[in-house]
């Protein structure tokens, strides 16, 4: 029996169990898609880290910005090796890097037997649907198992609702359309049980054939998603005729909605960035759609990871700094009308830049209330500029930032 034809630049090990009487395999493929915010990588890391399904994963993760992200908070279950990370709109801007970096993955196609696709919440699916069919390659060594539609109960229903100008798709109603199943995350951030059934309500008159599985926290069985073999051309076809007949057409953005993304090596001080995004998000909280970081905190030895959609953030410290890892703070904002430069600037002013003023051992005037003084015992303590000890009675105190509205020298 003769292999089946693999394109010559793509050379393989065939020791992995998929190879089949000297047959090479043909990977499924998870398309994971959902509009910005609805718990993609909560779900993708949930997956990563089930130990029920025995499937190792290749995962090509899409960002809308050119600073990237989710590839520093995916689960450490998924071997660096095998994920690839795009920058850019997986629909448009770089389709043809989705090509390459499926045939560079099928090189190690030991390594691994399935593959999730993490849109951006920007991306309409279809052309990345439209890849597995009009590429001859790509065919030959994949097959799409499923589109996985991820929905947030609290932000779904306006993100349908928004009004594009012409000629612009609603990217939240295209992720709808062509899912094989539905999940309403977020089911506790809803008023009651008929909110619930009205937003299945809407999406079912969008896609009524694909199941709508209710969760919280993108919590999910992997059985639910994987190797289903839930994907039908002929549905897509029944609704969209012409889906594969031009596949390099032109996919219009709402031109009014922006990313910005700033990276900067070195720390930063924790207070003044909590501030600024508190300030942020009361601000502008309406306009922003997705934001998210990883911050190099002063004086603390783990990353501090932060998310958000509108004015629901969340962030903790988690991990640990790698001994030789580059201490550097990145973020990406994504929303309508927002101003980016300011964004940047702000962030920017963050960053611990000057030497403190008071050395260990300085005795100085701390504010809890009323000016004590007490000595300065540490600098950068638990991500606070000072750890100060006072002088009337032994008690440890933090001045948080560097300033004489904290800290100050004695009289």
């Amino acid at each position: 029996m003769t292999k089946r034809s693999i394109p010559e630049e793509v050379e393989v090990n065939q020791k992995n169990g998929m190879w089949k009487k000297g047959k090479a395999p043909i990977v499924p493929v998870t398309v994971l898609t959902g509009f910005l915010g609805s718990g993609k990588t909560t779900l993708m890391n949930h997956i990563l880290n089930d130990q029920t399904h025995g499937m190792k994963f290749a995962v090509i993760e899409n960002e809308f910005g050119d600073v990237g992200i989710d590839e520093k908070i995916l689960s450490e279950n998924v071997d660096e090796e095998v994920i690839e990370v795009m920058n850019g709109c997986i629909c448009c801007t770089v389709r043809g890097d989705l090509v390459e970096a499926l045939k560079k993955l099928y090189k190690r196609v030991e390594t691994f037997n399935g593959i999730i696709i993490e849109t951006t919440g920007l991306a309409d699916p279809a052309p990345v649907i439209q890849t597995f069919f009009v590429d001859e390659d790509v065919q030959k060594m994949y097959k799409l198992d499923s589109v996985i539609t991820v929905t947030d109960a609290k932000h779904i229903i306006p993100r349908l609702d928004e009004k594009k100008p012409e000629g612009v798709e609603n990217e939240a109603v295209e992720q709808v359309v062509f899912a094989d199943k539905i999940i309403l995350n977020k089911t506790d951030l809803a008023k009651d049980e008929d909110e619930l059934k009205m937003i299945e309500g809407r999406l079912r008159e969008l896609n009524p054939q694909a199941p709508i599985l209710r969760c919280e926290h993108s919590k999910i069985s992997p059985k639910e998603l994987l190797n289903i073999g839930a994907f039908d051309l002929k549905r897509v076809l029944e609704f969209e005729p012409e889906f594969l007949d031009d596949p390099d057409a032109e996919h219009q953005h709402d031109t009014s909605v922006v990313s910005t993304s700033c990276k900067i090596e070195g720390e930063v001080n924790i207070m003044m960035m909590q501030c600024w995004i508190q300030r942020l998000i009361m601000e502008d909280g309406a306009n922003l759609y997705r934001y998210k970081g990883v911050i190099a905190v002063k004086g603390k030895d783990e990353p501090f990871v932060f998310q958000g959609v509108g004015m629901m953030f969340s962030g903790d410290f988690q991990g640990k700094w790698g001994p030789n890892e580059k201490r550097e703070s990145r973020f990406v904002f994504i929303g309508k009308d927002i101003d980016t430069v300011f964004l940047k600037e702000a962030f920017e002013a963050c960053r611990v830049n000057n030497k403190l003023r008071f050395p260990v051992g300085t005795m100085v005037e701390a504010n809890v209330g009323k000016w004590e003084v007490g000595e300065v015992i540490k600098q950068w303590d638990d991500g606070n500029a000072y750890r100060i000890r006072l002088k009337s009675n032994g008690t440890e105190c933090w001045a948080p930032v560097d300033v004489n509205g904290y800290v100050r020298a004695t009289s």
